[in-house]
């Protein structure tokens, strides 16, 4: 009998998480190495566990994760958003818990772009009445 994964992806300003999840102990590998020895803060170690704790499922699965783009925050809130969409493909029930916390939903606020003529986003050039 083979072991039932649950893939998601998770995206989160400019970072693309893709989660793959199995049952197991809690072992996270996040591109190919530990995830304490990926993320080192433990603002974002705490970030990632939080959908295993809101829903009581801590230790229950194996993750593998790759993630690409952004900095390490960013890449933290979609590896968040990827555990919560593989936890929702794993049992639907726990949709309410996780949409409740504000799991579920991708935070889009990205950089915004440059607009030409101008030196960044939103500076301007330096106004002369006369």
């Amino acid at each position: 009998m083979t072991q039932q994964r649950y893939y998601a992806t998770g995206k989160r300003k400019s970072a693309i998480a893709r989660v793959y999840m199995k049952a197991g102990s809690g072992n996270i590998v996040v591109n190919k190495r530990s995830y304490d020895e990926y993320f080192t803060r433990p603002s974002l170690k705490m970030i990632i566990k939080q959908p295993f704790e809101i829903t009581g499922k801590k230790d229950q699965f194996d993750l593998y994760v790759n993630v690409s783009g952004g900095g390490v925050a960013g890449q933290a809130g979609a590896v968040k958003h990827g555990i919560s969409k593989a936890l929702l493909a794993y049992d639907a029930e726990l949709r309410s818990i996780l949409k409740k916390a504000g799991f579920l939903t991708r935070d889009a606020r990205v950089v915004e772009r440059k607009k030409y003529g101008q030196p960044g986003a939103r500076k301007r050039f330096q106004f002369s009445k006369r």
